[in-house]
């Protein structure tokens, strides 16, 4: 138990991500974006940060400071920045402009749907879809449903990774050559370019949210 917990210690030292962050305000969020486009467009380039001091006279600390969206450039470097990476000024404010969406479904209304790889008997109720975002990633959220008609042979594979969280019955889910049993409250989370699926209906009916994610393409 002790080793389970220092594991799970560790693994979260090391996820980056703060969910309960806040940023100051919307010039925060702005310089962000400028620090990120100016990022990727000296990536795209295959350009240094030194090379691009050396381009523009800033220095490697400004720059730095710059793409990790710490300071507040202002029109003058902005313009030096632009000239160097050979990018209209305005392209440093694409991701400030654009759109962040929020679906909301509401209790019942999820959309079914015939998900490639979908047996007989499984239902798919599609929870909420978002297009082309600035994440890069796409997410499927399903609720589904699995009765004593379901089919359980174990053929899903597909791209990105995948959790299941269950809500209500027991099955016995296969991941590659091990299989977990789902009790309610049962979280699995796994690399989805496996075989996997419900390999025995221990308890139905069995439902569970399913949420599949993976890079938007390009």
């Amino acid at each position: 138990m002790a080793k389970l917990k220092d594991d799970s210690d560790a693994v979260a030292h090391n996820l980056s991500q703060d969910p309960h962050r806040v940023r100051d305000g919307a010039e925060k969020v702005l310089e962000v974006a400028i620090g990120r486009e100016v990022r990727s467009f000296r990536r795209q380039q295959g350009i240094t940060v030194a090379d691009l001091a050396n381009l523009t006279g800033l220095s490697i600390g400004m720059l730095s400071k710059i793409e990790n969206g710490n300071t507040s450039p202002s029109l003058t470097t902005l313009q030096l920045l632009a000239n160097a990476l050979s990018v209209p000024i305005t392209s440093f404010f694409r991701r400030f402009e654009e759109s962040r969406e929020a679906v909301h479904t509401k209790a019942g209304e999820g959309a079914e749907t015939e998900r490639a790889g979908t047996r007989a008997g499984h239902q798919y109720q599609l929870l909420g879809h978002l297009g082309a975002n600035a994440s890069g990633v796409m997410v499927e959220p399903y609720m589904i449903t699995l009765t004593e008609e379901s089919d359980v042979f174990p053929t899903f594979q597909h791209d990105g990774v995948e959790m299941l969280y269950m809500l209500e019955g027991e099955v016995d889910y296969r991941h590659g050559d091990k299989v977990f049993p789902l009790k309610p409250g049962d979280t699995l989370f796994f690399d989805a370019d496996a075989p996997h699926g419900p390999e025995e209906l221990v308890k139905l009916p069995a439902r569970y949210l399913s949420i599949i994610s993976y890079p938007q393409s390009s």
